[in-house]
């Protein structure tokens, strides 16, 4: 993969496992996601060889993605224990140790070798008293056959096995939009999500900006229907450490997410909210389609995320927009009516899985009921901002029905001056329940983040 002496190729699978499993270590024991865990590991190591990090990213990412499986296969090796009996160590090892020797290399011949090399690095980074208990297990891994997991399971849990989710998720999924389509629906979450890029013209013209992404090395093709989103074809390096995203030239915005922006369609001068509106991808879109004029009151309760989004807007070039710290549960804080309200509320991100796959093995059905709540207290809040005539905006990337058509059912019963209008440009499909005139994107069909956008119009 690298092309490094002996040492250095040793120091280097030395850091990157050892930021791996420390990464695994930090989401499993705080429930972080795979971002935060990493920079957070990275910070408490000082580790800072970039091949290193992207190899601990693969790994995490890789390995997160299947942990229904393999911990379901590593269950079948420990027999009669289980991976949850050994220390969060251990348990993160064994999962790195299968993705490596087995899923990584398509299940093919064994490698012995690799193994070994594995089993020491991992005595170097956790002990040797530490993984001795586990030892005698890593031959077993090593040899058995990953169709043994699927043995004696129902219909709900192979699928859910093959694809990697949780089964109560395959069954919501089957009665939401049947099997076939919902095979579809999962086995779009094991592929590789494209890269989007929106190109800010607040710092540059869009063609010159085009003419520096090239010299930039940064091949891209424009999304047909959206007025600035373009797809990653190529790119000689990372994007972040580009010039052109230094100097604020684009940002890295999903297409569906760019799409809820342009849905609410804000003219310059007009008096706009953004409700959750870290870490600022929302802001900096909207402020982009205002031209700068006009004002933008951008609410979130996290400072953490806030101080990301002060960073985001001052490298967008945004200045027409006003940071407030507060719940959106609660009433607002801002006494004025907006011309248009944008609510992108937390949702249980069962539209972004391809990217957040660690969000799969901390949600329970129970879940989607509790944050449709969160998302209810928030639409109320909201509403009461809207002028006469005014919009509000909501979208979540969430494919379940209870953050969306059922939300939205109930929310035009307690508000009935609110009513559904037609989104243009129709990029997506209709939304359920006879919902028509809101639109769902899907994964395996519109290539981004699964997603549902409604358009209120106040009487």
């Amino acid at each position: 993969m690298f092309i490094v002496g002996p040492v250095s190729e040793r120091k280097l699978l030395k850091e990157a496992w050892m930021l791996a499993i420390e990464t695994l270590s930090w989401m499993e024991m705080r429930k972080l996601s795979e971002r935060l865990a990493l920079a957070r590991t990275i910070k408490q190591l000082d580790i800072r060889d970039s091949n290193a990090v992207r190899l601990a990213h693969r790994l995490v990412c890789e390995t997160v993605r299947r942990q229904n499986f393999i911990d379901k296969f590593i269950n079948n090796a420990l027999k009669p224990n289980a991976i949850s009996e050994l220390t969060v160590g251990v348990q993160v090892f064994l999962r790195l140790y299968v993705y490596q020797t087995g899923i990584a290399r398509n299940w093919s011949k064994n490698n012995v070798g690799e193994a070994e090399n594995l089993a020491k690095l991992a005595r170097s980074i956790l002990g040797w008293k530490t993984l001795q208990k586990v030892e005698h297990v890593l031959g077993l891994l090593l040899t058995e056959k990953p169709k043994s997991t699927l043995e004696g399971v129902s219909d709900e849990e192979r699928i859910g096995l093959l694809t990697f989710h949780p089964t109560w998720y395959v069954r919501y999924c089957f009665k939401l939009f049947g099997r076939k389509e919902a095979k579809y629906v999962l086995e779009a979450n094991m592929q590789t999500a494209p890269t989007y890029i929106r190109l800010n013209t607040l710092k540059m013209d869009e063609n010159a900006n085009l003419e520096r992404l090239a010299e930039n090395g940064i091949k891209v093709k424009i999304v047909e229907r959206l007025r600035h989103t373009y797809t990653i074809v190529n790119a000689k390096q990372p994007l972040t450490r580009t010039k052109s995203f230094h100097e604020g030239l684009f940002y890295i915005h999903d297409k569906a997410s760019c799409f809820a922006a342009e849905v609410a369609d804000p003219k310059p001068g007009m008096i706009v909210l953004d409700v959750c509106a870290a870490p600022g991808a929302k802001t900096t879109y909207l402020t982009q389609l205002m031209e700068n004029r006009g004002v933008i009151y951008s609410i979130d309760y996290s400072r953490r995320r806030m101080a990301v989004w002060k960073k985001e807007v001052v490298r967008m070039g945004v200045k027409n927009a006003v940071p407030v710290i507060a719940d959106a549960c609660n009433p607002l804080p801002i006494e004025i009516k907006a011309d248009v309200v944008v609510l992108d509320p937390p949702c249980t991100s069962t539209g972004a899985f391809r990217k957040l796959p660690s969000a799969k093995w901390r949600l329970t059905r129970r879940s989607v009921d509790k944050m449709a709540e969160i998302q209810w207290k928030m639409m109320k809040s909201c509403a009461e901002n809207v002028k006469l005539g005014g919009v509000l905006i909501y979208s979540t990337c969430s494919i379940t029905i209870e953050e969306n058509e059922m939300l939205i059912e109930r929310f035009q019963k307690r508000y009935p001056d609110f009513l559904l209008a037609e989104i243009t440009p129709k990029i997506g499909l209709p939304g359920l329940r006879g919902l028509e005139e809101c639109q769902r994107l899907y994964p395996h069909i519109h290539h981004c983040n699964g997603f549902f956008i409604a358009r209120l119009l106040k009487k």
